[in-house]
């Protein structure tokens, strides 16, 4: 059973209060052509990291992948500099993100790829990936080339038996995700559906628990498409529900302009804002701890 971080291997009892869909450093301005989607403000980053584990927040799952600019180096800076554990990903993002590798090579390389990066390590750094994510579909729909890199994540997981966590766009297509998964035989239990709540839907939300995936309330601050008191309320009905083990939390900030230096809610707005909210809800210290603790680590570790 392991856990592979940026400064080795993390022990489950070590994994601690965990984010479980958070960038560090991504560049999506190629695509976007916006100055503030280059997420490159490494240093704010760093003194909020810092603030973090101060808070009790031991680790954070990098979901940055290839075509989002993941950057190892800059990585492994923040993790030195501000003591954070980080768990980092292998895989590709979507449509229209992808890199020109996606679309040129077969299925089987970029299966061998994502392997690769999860047994081994990624180039030569020695540092292994140790989840699949974040892949991801268009809104209400799966492209073609969006396709090929779930069924390479399907593969890859049989594999190793890492994890995946997925994008959603607005948190539509996410009950097809997961027929895709189940058609390529993945464990459904290793499997994290993001960003269900931007669309706080309760049947959707129930049919997803059902399978034995995990719901991702990931964009928890980001109040553009559902409120927090939104996700409070489906939240609490999930662990009534008795799927309090199917929850994990996350802000998935991705733009200078969520950093509290530049007026946005920066990393520690769950501890400070959300959790209290949850608290005054009814929702007890055991749930919390298992959507931040206990759930990350069924999710993260794997038999090797």
């Amino acid at each position: 059973m392991a856990i592979y971080g940026i400064g080795g291997v993390i022990r489950p009892d070590q994994l601690g209060k965990t984010y479980m869909h958070e960038h560090l450093y991504l560049d999506l301005s190629r695509v976007k052509g916006d100055p503030d989607t280059h997420y490159d403000a490494t240093d704010l980053v760093i003194d909020e990291m810092k603030q973090l584990k101060a808070k009790g927040i031991s680790t954070i799952v990098e979901v940055t992948n290839h075509g989002m600019g993941r950057d190892l180096e800059r990585m492994q800076r923040i993790v030195k500099e501000s003591g954070i554990q980080v768990v980092i990903s292998t895989g590709f993002y979507k449509d229209p993100f992808l890199p020109a590798s996606v679309l040129s090579q077969p299925v089987d390389k970029l299966v061998k790829m994502m392997i690769r990066e999860l047994n081994e390590g990624i180039g030569d750094s020695g540092i292994r990936a140790q989840l699949i994510a974040e892949i991801g579909t268009s809104k209400d729909q799966m492209t073609e080339m969006e396709a090929k890199v779930f069924e390479a994540a399907a593969r890859a997981h049989r594999e190793t038996g890492a994890a995946i966590s997925t994008h959603t766009t607005l948190g539509t297509y996410a009950l097809e995700q997961l027929e895709f998964f189940k058609g390529f035989g993945v464990d459904l239990e290793k499997v994290v559906i993001g960003h269900v709540d931007l669309r706080c839907d309760m049947e959707t939300h129930l049919r997803i628990a059902q399978t034995g995936a995990t719901l991702a309330f990931d964009t928890i601050g980001k109040i553009n498409y559902a409120s927090d008191e939104a996700r409070v309320k489906h939240i609490k009905g999930l662990i009534e529900r008795g799927h309090a083990g199917q929850i994990v939390l996350s802000q998935d900030l991705t733009r200078k302009s969520h950093l509290k230096e530049f007026g946005g809610i920066g990393y520690c707005y769950m501890l400070d804002e959300f959790l209290p909210k949850l608290r005054e809800a009814g929702v007890g210290e055991e749930q919390i701890m298992q959507m931040l603790v206990k759930n990350p680590v069924r999710v993260l570790d794997r038999k090797e």
